[in-house]
């Protein structure tokens, strides 16, 4: 998971969900103030803001009465880990008293909390300019376009389309619009080894490629082919009919700079490892409605009965159903609203994948659990 929208995230075995994703999964943001008396901020991006990268989280959940924190620690180049800054932030900060502030992602606008100088005056000091640290607290960020698995299908092209998307901007959506925290569209971001094995092969043989650049929350083994999570439109985690999780896959994540980022030094990558998106240009432009970025990973949400629910590592996932073509940004094309829809199965050809890394979260057979407590769009700390 995630603490902070764009510091690095912490590899979990296991996490529980809500109705906007994992708990406790992005809800810290850092914002550069541009304007203090006006409230003018900056949201920090990793990909623009190096020295984010130089940033590491740790989470104590709460436990036997002891409240949670978040432990932020700062590297230089070249210290030793007893020579590392701390910082303690609370995992569920009293937000009485505290100023609000405005936060906008995507065009996707929320109000949050001034968390107050103790903290901001911390990572002001590292940065090197004014920031302050943002806490969610109980506000939400609506959800916009299409990404919604329960956007409605009004057309993919022309004016009515238009009109729809227009409404749903505008908050006059007839249904109510589903809801995230701090991250950048989605509450999951599901991608697999074996894509990630393909973009480690175009590096040389010395190298791997960092998963945790990608910032899923979500990496799952066992898929038969690299890329094959393009025609995902739906998984279900578990076997148990009671409590299997389904997870509605909707659109596509473009990628930007931030993985060409060497999280060590806070500074552009060197070699080959500083050209992973030229690289990736070459032949994962595939998304037709952002045809200028490459993609890797697909954004997910929490299916209907899925809060308070358990995702573990090693938990097994299957694709229930299958698009034919890939999905388009700007156009309604799940669940059965269109053409791309043809068909539902139970299983992942003749095995099932598992989750190997949850929070970031990080999973999939589930792999991998990745928790962001802090959103890096500013990525999250």
């Amino acid at each position: 998971m995630r603490i902070s929208q764009s510091l690095r995230g912490v590899s979990l075995s296991q996490a529980q969900l809500t109705p906007y994703g994992f708990d406790y999964d992005r809800r810290f943001m850092l914002l550069r103030v541009d304007d203090a008396e006006t409230q003018q901020y900056t949201n920090l991006l990793i990909g623009r803001f190096l020295k984010m990268g130089l940033f590491t989280t740790e989470i104590l959940f709460p436990h036997a009465g002891r409240a949670g924190e978040i432990l932020i620690r700062y590297t230089t180049p070249g210290e030793s880990p007893e020579e590392q800054k701390m910082l303690r932030i609370p995992l569920q900060p009293e937000v009485k008293g505290l100023q609000e502030v405005n936060v906008t992602m995507h065009q996707s606008a929320t109000m949050a909390y001034n968390m107050g100088a103790k903290y901001n005056d911390w990572f002001s000091e590292r940065l090197g300019y004014d920031v302050i640290l943002a806490y969610l607290g109980d506000n939400l960020r609506p959800v916009l376009g299409n990404l919604s698995p329960n956007a409605e299908k009004v057309g993919d092209s022309g004016w009515l389309s238009t009109i729809a998307n227009s409404l749903s901007l505008l908050g006059m959506a007839k249904k109510e619009q589903d809801r995230i925290t701090f991250t950048d569209v989605a509450p999951f971001l599901v991608v697999t080894e074996a894509s990630l094995d393909d973009v480690s092969a175009r590096l040389p043989e010395d190298q791997e490629m960092d998963i945790t650049k990608f910032r899923p929350n979500i990496v799952l083994s066992g898929s038969p082919t690299p890329w094959d999570e393009d025609f995902w439109g739906e998984l279900t985690i578990g076997t148990n009919d009671n409590t299997a999780l389904q997870i509605p896959l909707t659109g596509n994540c473009a990628r930007c700079q931030s993985i060409n980022i060497n999280y060590a030094t806070g500074e552009p990558g060197s070699g080959e490892a500083g050209s992973v998106l030229k690289k990736l240009m070459k032949d994962r432009r595939v998304d037709a409605g952002m045809k200028y970025s490459p993609v890797f990973g697909r954004y997910g949400f929490v299916g209907k009965g899925g809060a308070g629910k358990r995702v573990t590592v090693g938990d097994e996932v299957a694709v229930m159903i299958r698009n034919e073509k890939r999905t388009k940004l700007g156009m309604y094309t799940l669940h059965g609203h269109g053409r791309y829809l043809t068909n539902r199965r139970m299983a992942w050809f003749d095995e099932l994948m598992v989750i190997t890394m949850v929070g970031g979260m990080y999973m999939h057979d589930i792999s991998q659990f990745y928790f962001n407590a802090c959103s890096p769009y500013a990525h999250g700390l």
